[in-house]
C-alpha cells in the first residue's frame, strides 16, 4: 500500500515519531548528572531544529556533537537558570505563608511582592524554550541569550503559548494517562516545539544579519 512506503506522509510522521524516541533516550541519559542538562538540552534542539528543517544527517554523531560543542556555556546558562529557579521557586512558597500568616498593611505589601515574583515566574518560565535553542543556532554572551530568549518569548507570544502547551500536555499524558509515553518525553515535545521554533529562529537570525550589514555598510 502506498501508505507504507518511504516517501508516505505517514511514514515520514512515523519516522521522525521514531527519531524523538531515540533523541528522548539520548537525552535522558546525557542529563543523569543534572549539570549536564543545558548541554543535552541544546544538542537536543540542535538535532531536531535540522529535522523541523529538513536536514536531519547522522542523529547520534550531530547530538555529540553539539553536546561537546556547547558544553561549557550551555551549562553555565543551565546553572543561572537552576538557581534563579530555585530562588523564585522558594520565593513563592515563603511569601504564599507569610501572606496568609500576616493581615492589614503587611498583608497587602507581602501580595504585592509576590505579585512581582510571580510576573518574573512567569518571565523565567517564558525564556525557558528559547534560550537553549538559540544556543544551538547562534554564538552570543550569556547575558545576551538570556535577553534574547525574553524577547523573543515575548515578541512571538503565540509560538511561546504552543511550545509550552505541549510540554504540559505531554507531562499530563504521561501523568494522568498513558506513563509509558513518557519514552516519547522530552525528545517528542523537543521536535514539535522545533517546528514552530524553527521558522522564528530563521527570521531572527536573518534580521541580526541585515543589521549587521546595515551597520557595517554605514561604518558603525
Amino acid at each position: 500500500m502506498a501508505i507504507f512506503t518511504p516517501e508516505s506522509k505517514f511514514s515520514r510522521i512515523m519516522s521522525r515519531l521514531a527519531w524523538g524516541c531515540y533523541l528522548n533516550l539520548l537525552w535522558t541519559i546525557c542529563s543523569l548528572p543534572i549539570i549536564t542538562i543545558g548541554a543535552s538540552t541544546t544538542a537536543l534542539y540542535y538535532v531536531t531544529l535540522k529535522i523541523a528543517e529538513n536536514r536531519e544527517g547522522d542523529i547520534t554523531q550531530q547530538f555529540f556533537r553539539s553536546f561537546r560543542a556547547n558544553f561549557k556555556q550551555a551549562t553555565q546558562l543551565w546553572l543561572i537558570l537552576l538557581v534563579l529557579g530555585v530562588v523564585l521557586g522558594t520565593d513563592i512558597y515563603v511569601l504564599r505563608h507569610l501572606t496568609a500568616a500576616t493581615s492589614g498593611a503587611l498583608a497587602v505589601a507581602l501580595t504585592l511582592v509576590l505579585a512581582v515574583v510571580i510576573i518574573a515566574t512567569i518571565a523565567y518560565v517564558m525564556v525557558m524554550p528559547y534560550v537553549f535553542a538559540l544556543l544551538a543556532r547562534v554564538e552570543n554572551t550569556n547575558r545576551a541569550m538570556l535577553k534574547n530568549a525574553l524577547l523573543m518569548s515575548i515578541r512571538y507570544l503565540s509560538c511561546t503559548i504552543c511550545t509550552f502547551t505541549i510540554h504540559v500536555a505531554m507531562a499530563l499524558i504521561i501523568i494522568n494517562i498513558f506513563t509509558p509515553a513518557i519514552v516519547l518525553g522530552e525528545g517528542v515535545c523537543a521536535l514539535l516545539s522545533s517546528y514552530l521554533l524553527a521558522p522564528v529562529l530563521r527570521l531572527v537570525t536573518r534580521e541580526e544579519g541585515d543589521m549587521a550589514e546595515f551597520a557595517a555598510r554605514n561604518g558603525r
